[in-house]
C-alpha cells in the first residue's frame, strides 16, 4: 500500500516540472503514452515497473492522448488526503512507542510518505482532560507555507526567538508571543492579498 501512496504522491512534482511541460508548451493537458513514460523515466523517481503500472492506470482519448491533469487530480489528490492522515497515524505511534522495533521497521518502510507530509505536518501541544500535555496535529497549506517563508515573516520571528531569550520574566514572555503572533497574521494576510492581487493583474 506504501508503495502505490509513494507512487501516486510524487506525480504532482512530476507533471508541475518544468522538464514535464516541454511535452506540453501550450499547457493543452495532453500528452502521448510515450512522452510521458520518456518523462517518468528522467525523473529517475519511478522504477520501470512502477511506470508500467502508471501507465496501464491512464486512459486515452481517439488521438491517444492522456489527460495527464486529470490523470494527476484522480490519482494524487486522494493519496495525499488519506497519506496525511496515515503520516499522522505514524508520526503519533512513533511518539507513544518509540522503542517498538516492529513499528521501526514499519517506519523505515514508510520514510519517503512520511518525508513527504514534513513540511505540511503541523503541532500543537494542548492540555488535555488528563491534566496532560496533549500534541495535536494539522495539515498546513502550502500557499501558507510560502508566506512563512516570506522576508517580513522570518525577521518577525528572529525578533521573537531574540526577545524570548533575551526577557526573563514569563509575562514578557506572554507579550512577545502575542505580538509575534499579530504580526505573523498581519504580514501573511498582506502577502496573500498582494499574491492576489498580482494573480489578478497577470489573468487580466
Amino acid at each position: 500500500i506504501l508503495k502505490y501512496f509513494d507512487m501516486f504522491l510524487k506525480l504532482k512534482d512530476l507533471t508541475e516540472s518544468a522538464s514535464f511541460h516541454e511535452i506540453d508548451p501550450n499547457n493543452e493537458g495532453w500528452v502521448y503514452p510515450k512522452d510521458f513514460k520518456e518523462k517518468m523515466e528522467q525523473q529517475k523517481s519511478y522504477t520501470p515497473e512502477e511506470i508500467d503500472f502508471l501507465l496501464q492506470c491512464c486512459e486515452t482519448n481517439i488521438d491517444g492522448k492522456i489527460d495527464y491533469m486529470a490523470f494527476t487530480d484522480k490519482f494524487h489528490e486522494p493519496a495525499k488526503e488519506i497519506g496525511f492522515n496515515l503520516a499522522v497515524l505514524l508520526t503519533n505511534l512513533s511518539e507513544h512507542m518509540p522503542n517498538e522495533p516492529r513499528l521501526a521497521r514499519f517506519l523505515e518502510t514508510a520514510g519517503s510518505v512520511l518525508n513527504y507530509f514534513e513540511p505540511f505536518l503541523g503541532r500543537i501541544e494542548i492540555m488535555g482532560s488528563s491534566k496532560r500535555i496533549e500534541r495535536v496535529y494539522f495539515e498546513i497549506k502550502e500557499s501558507n507555507i510560502e508566506q512563512w517563508e516570506k522576508p517580513q515573516i522570518k525577521e518577525s520571528k528572529r525578533a521573537f526567538f531574540y526577545s524570548i531569550v533575551t526577557e526573563g520574566g514569563d509575562k514578557e514572555k506572554l507579550e512577545a508571543f502575542v505580538n509575534f503572533c499579530e504580526d505573523a497574521i498581519f504580514e501573511m494576510q498582506h502577502a496573500s492579498s498582494l499574491m492576489a492581487v498580482k494573480e489578478s493583474t497577470g489573468n487580466s
